[in-house]
């Protein structure tokens, strides 16, 4: 099979378990606490790294940010026969109490987006594999403060967020929203990949606070320090999976 015309990979070339994190430089970030880091390849928005953890092999691919992008990433892995995605991302909260730096384990996500139209109706479910939710749970359960386990949006429209939309969203006991999750479910289930995703908090959008408003980095300090728990509570769920 040739390489994949995106990610600059072929079968063989990534491990079954990936973690897909939206940012390159998180690719690097992850492969930080694992062992044995090779990078594979480097284009465009996609970065892909070949590591170990505890033993357990496993490849890191940045998805860049959006359905769109996060799509040809799973859609070239999935070619090359990975069998298990987990998102580790950001998210901004949708509740009042999920704190900046908390975890969101996600039980499904709304298809406020446009990718997975192109995929199936808009009425099927966005959801995880359940193994993965129960491998995500399970690890965030050994130190479960400030972990929340449910539903979120994934929109892509960043800057079109209204507060109709928000408001919307909070009634709907919806728990945060981010950009990828929905077209990483739904590829996922189309191709017979298992997959999951975990996010931690930058921002909380009904008490008003956004990443980036208040300080020089994109993130806030006390989500950025806790970006090392979520990739933690990652790599635990993978050893379980393996």
């Amino acid at each position: 099979m040739a390489k994949q015309p995106h990610l600059l990979v072929e079968s063989g070339d990534v491990n079954d378990i990936v973690l897909l994190p939206g940012d390159p430089s998180r690719v690097h970030r992850i492969a930080g606490h694992c062992a044995d880091a090779t990078t594979v390849a480097e284009n465009r928005e996609y970065t892909v790294i070949n590591a170990t953890y505890e033993g357990t092999p496993l490849s890191i691919c940045s998805t860049g940010i959006g359905c769109p992008s996060a799509a040809i990433a799973l859609e070239e892995l999935a070619k090359v026969g990975i069998e298990t995605v987990i998102r580790p991302g950001t998210t901004g909260a949708l509740q009042r109490g999920i704190e900046i730096g908390d975890m969101v384990v996600a039980t499904g996500a709304a298809k406020d987006e446009g990718t997975t139209k192109r995929y199936e109706s808009a009425t099927y479910p966005a959801v995880p594999d359940f193994e993965v939710l129960s491998a995500l749970v399970e690890a965030a359960g050994t130190d479960p403060a400030g972990v929340h386990i449910g539903p979120i949006a994934t929109d892509d429209a960043f800057y079109a967020e209204t507060e109709e939309y928000v408001t919307d969203w909070e009634g709907a006991g919806l728990l945060a929203v981010e950009m990828e999750a929905a077209a990483i479910f739904t590829i996922a289930r189309h191709k017979g990949i298992r997959a999951g995703a975990i996010c931690t908090v930058d921002g909380n959008l009904i008490v008003g606070t956004q990443k980036g408003e208040t300080e020089d980095e994109e993130l806030p300090a006390a989500a950025n320090d806790n970006v090392d728990r979520m990739i933690g509570i990652a790599l635990d769920a993978v050893t379980r999976l393996a």
